[in-house]
């Protein structure tokens, strides 16, 4: 039996080899047809250095331009795959990188991008990464498949995208299959649909959610304890209020949330490009042109200052009016909440310094 084996263990080799050399030349004509597709200009990292541009958000939009011209995939979901990336950039690449050599935040794991059999697991050779079944294409005509290339990375995630589609519907099930996160899905749907609706990426801006005046009282009220619900702590600030003074938003989002919830009453949920989530609770009714999924601007006004809460749908008065204002962040696997005093006194002095500085200059 051992001579036997002895005998056909080199047979075994052979036909090993030969599978492999196969498929190296499928992949070999693979990666020759795609350059045949795609020809675009070379972007080294070292010349797209966001450290060396004047307007980093200008260079990004100009690339995710140029890959769109070269894939068909619309600039905006390059942007929103990017923004979601950034959000939750300080747990995968370290800033510093980023801003010395990177004009994009998008990071491919190394199995991903060479593939997970790939003994170098730094392999810039698209050959050898087509081999091992990696994600990783020369997307900047340099013969490189280079993983801190940002050309590189954003034709590789093309190509990724493209093979379930390209409708929306088709984008959102190519960024779960990267992903395989429900959450990180909705999140890059959201910010696509904002950087679609606005043609923009600079989307910064805020408003303090009441109208600036003397008929709202507000301190930190972060971390007290609650009279309603079990043990918990209050994650927001209250700003009392008359019952029905309007309510703004206070950044440029998407309608989350909306409806009754028992502990904030009728409620509203905002989601903002850097991943926040902004909370209104207590309302006494909502703008009747505001629904879940409508883009909102700062300043626009989304419901009215109540009471509502603590109870089943439809329960008021068990306090003062007031607005319950919360903000969240997420980072990809966990949503957290953080004190929101400090953003509130900022925005509120912001908008007081512009009405100030308008009223001069007329």
């Amino acid at each position: 039996m051992l001579a036997l084996f002895k005998k056909t263990l080199p047979w075994r080799t052979v036909l090993c080899l030969s599978a492999a050399a196969m498929l190296w030349g499928a992949s070999q004509a693979a990666a020759a047809e795609a350059a045949r597709r795609v020809n675009l200009p070379a972007v080294q990292s070292g010349s797209s250095s966001a450290a060396g541009v004047a307007d980093p958000a200008a260079a990004r939009k100009e690339l995710y331009e140029q890959m769109s011209a070269a894939t068909g995939i619309p600039w905006f979901r390059f942007a929103a795959i990017d923004q979601y990336e950034r959000t939750i950039a300080k747990k995968k690449v370290p800033a510093d990188a980023l801003a010395s050599s990177r004009i994009t935040a998008i990071s491919i794991p190394g199995p991903v991008w060479s593939g997970p059999l790939n003994p170098d697991q730094a392999d810039t050779s698209p050959d050898s990464i087509s081999f091992f079944g990696g994600m990783g294409y020369d997307g900047s005509g340099d013969g490189l498949a280079d993983s801190s290339n940002d050309a590189d990375l954003l034709y590789s995630m093309a190509r990724h995208l493209l093979k379930y589609g390209n409708s929306a519907n088709d984008f959102s099930i190519g960024v779960w299959e990267y992903y395989h996160n429900g959450r990180a899905a909705q999140r890059v749907a959201q910010f696509a649909k904002l950087y679609e609706h606005f043609g923009r990426l600079d989307l910064s801006g805020s408003a303090f959610p009441l109208p600036l005046g003397n008929n709202y009282a507000y301190r930190s009220t972060w971390g007290t304890g609650r009279s309603w619900g079990g043990a918990r702590i209050h994650e927001g600030t209250d700003l009392f209020a008359p019952q029905g003074l309007p309510v703004r938003s206070t950044c440029f989002g998407i309608v989350e949330t909306k409806g009754w919830n028992r502990y904030g009453g009728w409620r509203i949920g905002i989601r903002d490009i850097e991943n926040r989530y902004h909370y209104y609770a207590h309302l006494s009714g909502y703008d009747k042109s505001v629904t879940r999924g409508d883009i909102v601007t700062p300043g626009q006004i989304i419901g009215w200052v109540g009471s509502s809460g603590y109870g089943s749908p439809g329960t008021q008065g068990k306090f003062p009016p007031h607005l319950h204002y919360g903000i969240y962040r997420d980072r990809g696997i966990t949503e957290w909440a953080f004190d929101p005093y400090p953003l509130l006194k900022q925005w509120e002095n912001q908008e007081y310094r512009a009405l100030r500085k308008n009223k001069r200059s007329k």
